[in-house]
C-alpha cells in the first residue's frame, strides 16, 4: 500500500460541502502538492473558512477566462480538485502563501440554500468523480513508455528534480502516474484541464504521454537553439572584447579612427547603393581587404580612396525633373534671342522624353563661331529641363586619362573628368557640356578623342568603364552636349556619333535686339545704372555693332557696351548736376574713341573692271570689291590679295570661260596673248578663299576687256563653271545683310539658293531686289551698263587703247 492510498483513507464523508476558490491558469491535480500566492479577498475568506470550519479542506477549480476578477458559475470549469491546506503564511502586503495538496477530482454545484454574498466565497456541493480502469496490459505498456520518456525529459529539462522522477517511476497505477506527471509539463492550463477531466485512467495516461513526447521534442529543439545562441553570443562577446582591446590600442597609439568601424560604415553605405551584383561584390572584396590592413600602410590609403570614389558616385540616383515644354520654351527664350533650330531640337527632345520615360540621352554638337552662345544655351537647356549642369573644358586636353582615368597601378591615380563631374553633381542624369571638343589634340599619352567614342555613343555608354574604377557605369541617362567652332579637326568616327546643330553668326538686326533686350540691361545693373540714368539710341548701338566690333557673336559688343556704361558712370559721379546720360550716333566716339573697324561700301559711281562681290566670314557677311586691270603683255595672269587656292582656281576658270565665249563678246580668238591680266581683291592682308566669287570675277574681267563699267548698285555671288552655269553657295543670309548695309540695291544670287531666302529677315529683303540667275550671261546683261555682245559698243567713242588688240574690227566704232 502506497502513500496515495493512505491519503484516500483520510478523506471524510463531510467533504461533500466545501468552500470554492477559483484559480487563474493553474490546474490542481490529485496527489500533487502546489504552493500558490492568494490575493483576492473572496479567495482569502474561502481559505480561512476551510481552515476554521472544514478541516482545512477546500475545492479548487480553474477559471475559463483568467482575466475575470469575480467569475460567475458559468466562468468555471465543471471538474475541479478537492484539496487540503497544508500550510499558510501571511505576507506583509496582505497576500497569503498557501501550500495545497490535491486529494481527488470532483464535480460541483452551487448550494441554493446558501448563496454566496457579493464579495464573499461560495459554498459548493462536490461529487467525487470515480476513476474508470481500462485494460491492465495496455496500462502497463503506457506506464513503461511514460517512464522511459520521463528519463529523456529529465535530461533535457534540468528543473525536474531527480527525486520526483524516482517517485513517479515507483507508481504502477496509470491514473496516479498521469496525475503525477502533468504538473511537471510546460503546457497551457487548457490542456491540463482536459487531462483532469478524463476519468478513464489509461486514456488519461495516453493523453499525458502524447503531451510528454511533444514537450521532449520542444525541449530538444530548445536545447539546440540555446546552444547555438550561446555559441553566437560567446563569439559576439569575444569579438566585442577584442574590438574594445583594438580601440584601446589605437587610442594609445594616437589613432582615434577605428578601422573596423570605418569598414562597417563603408558596408552600410554600400548596402544603400543600387548597383550590379558584379560591382557590389568587387567593392565588398576591397572592403574586406581594408579590414586586414594596417591604416598606416600606403596600400590602405589607396584602397580606401578607391572605395570612397565608388561609394560617392550617384549609382542609379536620378533627379526628378518637371518636363513642362511650355516652361522650357519660356526659359530658352528668356536666356537667348534667335537660335531657333537648337531651341526647336531641345523642345522636341523634352516632348519625346515626357512620353517615353526610358529614352536614352541624345548627343548634340553645337557648331558655330566664337561668342554665339553655344555654352550658354547648354546651361539654359539644363535649367529648362530642371537638371544639374556640369561643364567640362576639353581645350588643350592631350591625355586619354583625362577622359577615362588612370589605372590604379599608377601613383596618384584618379578617375577621368566624366566620373569627377558625376561625383560633384550627385545625380546620374545631369546635362554635361563637353566644351571645345574640336580643340583636343593627341600625343604619346594617347588620343582623348578616341576615348570619347564610348562616352558619346548611346549604344555603348550604358556600360562605360573608367580605368580607375574598372567597373561598368551607366552614362545612358546623361544628356551630353558638345561645342565646337569647326568640324574639320573632329575625327569622323566621333563626328558620326553626334547630332550636328549649326549656330550661325548673328545678323546685325539680331545683335541690335540682343544688345537692347539682354546686354544693355545686364551692364546697367553691373555698373549701378538705371534705365533713366543711361539711354543708348538704336543708331548709336548700330554704330557700335558696325564700327567698333567685327565678330559673329556678341562678346566684344558686350565689352563695348560695358565701356560706355563705365564712361557714363564716371560722368555722373564727377558732375553732380548730371543725372542721366544719352548716347547718340554722333557722340559715340567720345565714349569709345576712334572707330576700330570699317566695312566695305559700294563704289560711288560705276567703274570699269570693278565688281562688288559678297563674301562670308565667321564674323558675318562682307562686301568684296574685285578689281581687274589690263596691261600689254604676253598673256600672263597675276592674282593678288592673299587669295586661297580655290579662289585662284575660280579666277582661272573665269578666264577660260571668256576665252571659250570670245566670239559672243566680239573678242579676237587670241586676245589673251596680247595682254597681261591682273586680278586684285582688297584688303590685301586679309586671307580670302572660296568659290563663290566666280561670277564677280567673270564680270570684272569682261568689264575690263570691253571697257564697260559695272553698275555700282549691284552685288553678286555664285560659283561659276566652265560652261557659264552659276552654282549655289553658302552663307546667303549673312551676304545679303552685308549688301543691305553697303546700300546695294540689286543682288544676283544662284537660282538654287532661292529657297534659302526664307531664313533672311523680312526687313532685309524689302530693301533689296533679289535676282536669281542660272547662267552668267544673265548677270552680264544686267550688271554691265550697255547690254551684251556687239551692242556694247554701239554709239560709244571712249574705246580703250587696247581695244584695237582685243576687239574684232567689225565691233569697233568708226574712226573720227
Amino acid at each position: 500500500m502506497n502513500d496515495f492510498d493512505a491519503l484516500e483513507r483520510d478523506i471524510q464523508p463531510d467533504d461533500s460541502v466545501l468552500p470554492l476558490m477559483s484559480l487563474r491558469e493553474v490546474v490542481m491535480f490529485p496527489r500533487s502538492i502546489v504552493p500558490l500566492f492568494v490575493g483576492r479577498e473572496a479567495s482569502i475568506k474561502a481559505i480561512e473558512s476551510a481552515i476554521a470550519l472544514h478541516d482545512k479542506h477546500i475545492f479548487l477549480v480553474t477559471q475559463r477566462s483568467p482575466e475575470k476578477e469575480k467569475p460567475e458559475a458559468e466562468d468555471l470549469f465543471a471538474v475541479g480538485t478537492v484539496s487540503r491546506i497544508l500550510q499558510m503564511l501571511r505576507l506583509p502586503d496582505g497576500t497569503i502563501k498557501v501550500l495545497f495538496e490535491g486529494l481527488y477530482r470532483a464535480n460541483w454545484s452551487i448550494l441554493e440554500s446558501d448563496p454566496a454574498e457579493a464579495g464573499d466565497f461560495p459554498l459548493v456541493r462536490v461529487d467525487r468523480v470515480d476513476e474508470l480502469h481500462g485494460d491492465k496490459s495496455e496500462g502497463d505498456a503506457l506506464i513503461r513508455a511514460v517512464n522511459e520518456s520521463l528519463d529523456v525529459y529529465a535530461r533535457n529539462n534540468k528543473k525536474v528534480a531527480p527525486e520526483s522522477i524516482l517517485a513517479m517511476a515507483a507508481l504502477r497505477e496509470p491514473g496516479a502516474l498521469a496525475d503525477a506527471v502533468m504538473p511537471h509539463l510546460k503546457v497551457d492550463f487548457l490542456r491540463k484541464q482536459r487531462a483532469l477531466e478524463i476519468s478513464e485512467t489509461s486514456q488519461r495516461l495516453e493523453y499525458v504521454y502524447e503531451l510528454l513526447l511533444g514537450e521532449i521534442e520542444i525541449s530538444t529543439i530548445e536545447k539546440r537553439v540555446k546552444g547555438r545562441v550561446k555559441g553566437q553570443m560567446e563569439k559576439n562577446q569575444r569579438e566585442y572584447y577584442l574590438n574594445e582591446q583594438m580601440k584601446a590600442i589605437h587610442k594609445e597609439m594616437g589613432r582615434e579612427d577605428d578601422p573596423a568601424a570605418e569598414a562597417l560604415e563603408l558596408e552600410k553605405r554600400l548596402d544603400a547603393k543600387v548597383m550590379s551584383d558584379e560591382s557590389r561584390e568587387r567593392v565588398k572584396k576591397e572592403i574586406r581587404k581594408l579590414k586586414q590592413m594596417q591604416p598606416s600602410s600606403a596600400e590602405y590609403t589607396v584602397v580606401r580612396n578607391y572605395v570612397d570614389w565608388v561609394l560617392d558616385l550617384p549609382w542609379g540616383v536620378l533627379k526628378e525633373t518637371d518636363l513642362d515644354i511650355s516652361k522650357a520654351r519660356v526659359v530658352l527664350d528668356e536666356d537667348h534671342f534667335g537660335l531657333e533650330k537648337p531651341k526647336e531640337r531641345i523642345l522636341e527632345y523634352i516632348a519625346v522624353q515626357s512620353l517615353v520615360k526610358t529614352m536614352k540621352g541624345p548627343i548634340l554638337c553645337f557648331v558655330g563661331p566664337p561668342g554665339v552662345g553655344k555654352t550658354s544655351i547648354a546651361k539654359s537647356i539644363a535649367r529648362a529641363m530642371d537638371r544639374e549642369f556640369m561643364r567640362i573644358s576639353l581645350g588643350g586636353v592631350r591625355d586619354e586619362a583625362e577622359i577615362r582615368g588612370h589605372r590604379r597601378t599608377y601613383v596618384g591615380a584618379l578617375p577621368g573628368k566624366i566620373i569627377h563631374s558625376l561625383r560633384r553633381c550627385k545625380f546620374n542624369n545631369p546635362v554635361i557640356c563637353l566644351d571645345e571638343v574640336d580643340k583636343m589634340s593627341m600625343d604619346f599619352r594617347g588620343d582623348p578623342s578616341s576615348a570619347l567614342l564610348e562616352v558619346l555613343d548611346p549604344e555603348q555608354n550604358y556600360a562605360f568603364n573608367d580605368h580607375y574604377l574598372d567597373l561598368d557605369y551607366d552614362l545612358s541617362k546623361v544628356f551630353f552636349i558638345t561645342t565646337a567652332n569647326t568640324l574639320d579637326s573632329i575625327p569622323l568616327p566621333l563626328r558620326d556619333r553626334m547630332e550636328i546643330i549649326r549656330l550661325p553668326g548673328y545678323l546685325e538686326t539680331e545683335k541690335l535686339k540682343i544688345a537692347k533686350q539682354f546686354l544693355l540691361g545686364k551692364q546697367r545693373e553691373l555698373h549701378g545704372l538705371s534705365e533713366e540714368s543711361l539711354n543708348v539710341s538704336d543708331n548709336a548701338m548700330l554704330e557700335i555693332i558696325r564700327r567698333y566690333t567685327r565678330e559673329a557673336g556678341v562678346r566684344n559688343l558686350e565689352r563695348e557696351i560695358a565701356a560706355v556704361c563705365r564712361k557714363a558712370a564716371m560722368k555722373i559721379v564727377e558732375d553732380k548736376a548730371v543725372t542721366s546720360v544719352a548716347v547718340s550716333k554722333q557722340s559715340i566716339a567720345t565714349y569709345l574713341g576712334v572707330p576700330k573697324h570699317r566695312h566695305e561700301e559700294r563704289e560711288e559711281k560705276s567703274q570699269v573692271g570693278v565688281t562688288t562681290g559678297l563674301a562670308w566670314t565667321q564674323m558675318g557677311g562682307e562686301l568684296l570689291l574685285i578689281e581687274v586691270v589690263l596691261m600689254s603683255g604676253s598673256g600672263k595672269v597675276e592674282i593678288t590679295g592673299k587669295l586661297g587656292e580655290v579662289m585662284q582656281e575660280s579666277a582661272r576658270a573665269a578666264l577660260s570661260y571668256l576665252r571659250s565665249r570670245s566670239d559672243l563678246f566680239g573678242l579676237k580668238r587670241d586676245f589673251h596673248k596680247e595682254i597681261d591680266i591682273h586680278v586684285h581683291v582688297p584688303e590685301g592682308a586679309t586671307p580670302k578663299d572660296g568659290p563663290s566669287a566666280g561670277v564677280a570675277l567673270v564680270t570684272s574681267i569682261v568689264s575690263a576687256l570691253l571697257n564697260i563699267p559695272v553698275r555700282n548698285d549691284v552685288a553678286m555671288t555664285g560659283e561659276i563653271t566652265l560652261r557659264g552655269r552659276v552654282l549655289p553657295i553658302g552663307g546667303l543670309r549673312e551676304k545679303l545683310l552685308a549688301a543691305h548695309r553697303g546700300l546695294v540695291g540689286t543682288v544676283f544670287i544662284p537660282a538654287e539658293n532661292e529657297k534659302d531666302l526664307k531664313e533672311v529677315p523680312e526687313e532685309i529683303l524689302k530693301d533689296l531686289k533679289i535676282v536669281p540667275v542660272e547662267t552668267v550671261d544673265t548677270v552680264l546683261e544686267q550688271a554691265l551698263e550697255c547690254g551684251s555682245s556687239g551692242a556694247l559698243f554701239c554709239g560709244r567713242d571712249n574705246i580703250s587703247p587696247l581695244s584695237n588688240l582685243l576687239v574684232k574690227e567689225e565691233y569697233l566704232p568708226p574712226t573720227h
